[in-house]
């Protein structure tokens, strides 16, 4: 186990290496943030001025050899758009507010996603089963911008419920965090059933029955521990991809996270900013894949890294 780790590690070092190669070239292929940062009247001796200041007129090979020698220094750059306030600073005041929302998004896909995975499974082919499959379906086909509109309209709009935007209270992050879960409790709910009916038609499952354990006891203790391993899978990605793909939430709800901070950097050709961001986010998939594997050897015992 310890190499396997050791092993991964080294491979995600080296990931997060060639993404930082792809998006700094990438990102210059965009264009010059100088032709954002040029006012209307400027001169070609002022351009050449920005670009010298900036660092721009280098070859792109040393640009990034300077880029990474800061960053290993931990020193991200400052922003070509927000002037005068370093990479490192923005990240600071919008992760957390990207984190609270990916947070409650993720408890309120665990929370719904759960329970319903299992009693859909353990009553399948009822009622029930049909409607969480009519659920899912609807659930994993409603676009999240989508949805976020709706909601505005009826439960802030129209009711008077809730506030349509911005970050505050309680209040202020319950419909974008349902916006942002909707589609993971649907798709986790799904894995959740297939998973565990599997499991309960398994030889030991009918070993616990005749034994005679609770069926309470079989459900959620045996059945949905062994029926855990697949879903992991998707749990591991998902919490990445609820940090990552914000985005659009948070453009509809204008709630100032991470996904307002690239867009605006994507925007304004703000170099340090997108890349910064995205090693970020980079990191974020990264992390929680490794975890995954190893919960997995510890989930199942009969799962062996060599």
């Amino acid at each position: 186990m310890q190499r396997f780790i050791i092993v991964r590690c080294f491979h995600s070092l080296l990931a997060l290496w060639i993404i930082s190669m792809v998006v700094f070239g990438l990102i210059r292929v965009t264009g010059s943030p100088v032709d954002a940062l040029m006012p209307g009247e400027g001169t070609q001796a002022d351009r050449l001025a920005l670009e010298e200041y900036w660092g721009l007129n280098e070859p792109i090979v040393a640009q990034y050899l300077k880029y990474m020698g800061k960053m290993f220094q931990g020193d991200l750059g400052d922003s070509f758009k927000w002037r005068g306030t370093s990479t490192k600073d923005l990240i600071a005041e919008r992760l957390p507010a990207t984190a609270q929302l990916a947070g409650l998004a993720l408890l309120i896909s665990v929370v719904f996603s759960v329970p319903l995975g299992v009693l859909t499974a353990v009553r399948r082919d009822g009622l029930f089963d049909r409607g969480g499959k009519g659920f899912a379906m609807l659930g994993q086909a409603l676009p999240p911008f989508w949805l976020g509109i709706i909601l505005i309209w009826i439960l802030a709009v129209k009711l008077n419920w809730l506030p349509t935007s911005g970050r505050g209270g309680i209040s202020h992050i319950i419909l974008p965090a349902i916006t942002l879960g909707w589609f993971q409790v649907a798709a986790i709910m799904r894995l959740v059933r297939s998973s565990m009916l599997d499991v309960l038609d398994s030889e030991y499952v009918k070993m616990a029955r005749i034994k005679g354990l609770p069926e309470r006891k079989v459900v959620w203790k045996h059945c949905l521990r062994n029926a855990t391993i697949a879903p992991l899978t998707y749990f591991g990605v998902i919490t990445s991809a609820l940090l990552v793909g914000s985005i659009t939430t948070e453009t509809v709800f204008s709630w100032p996270g991470m996904g307002q901070l690239i867009l605006g950097a994507a925007l304004g050709r703000d170099f340090a900013v997108v890349q910064a961001v995205v090693l970020l986010f980079a990191g974020f998939y990264i992390v929680g894949n490794l975890l995954v594997d190893i919960l997995y050897a510890y989930l199942d015992p009969r799962i062996r890294y060599t």
